[in-house]
């Protein structure tokens, strides 16, 4: 996973965080609902972008390539 991506899914975690804080603080559930699936969200494209780079490094290990990251 490259820097920018781990950065991005961060900014989105953050960002869903502070969005179901403030939900939270107003009572506004729908506000903190979206927080909530903003969150899910980067953790899920967190897990797929690992995935993604075990499968490159298994199959650069397959045949004898070496794992290139960004």
């Amino acid at each position: 996973m490259s820097a920018d991506e781990k950065f991005e899914n961060a900014t989105d975690k953050m960002g869903g965080q502070a969005k179901e804080g403030f939900g939270k603080l107003t009572g506004d559930k729908e506000t903190q609902a979206e927080g909530q699936a903003q969150q899910g969200k980067a953790d899920a494209k967190d897990k797929l972008q690992d995935a993604r780079d075990t499968v490159k490094g298994a199959v650069g290990g397959m045949f004898g390539k070496k794992d290139k990251t960004d």
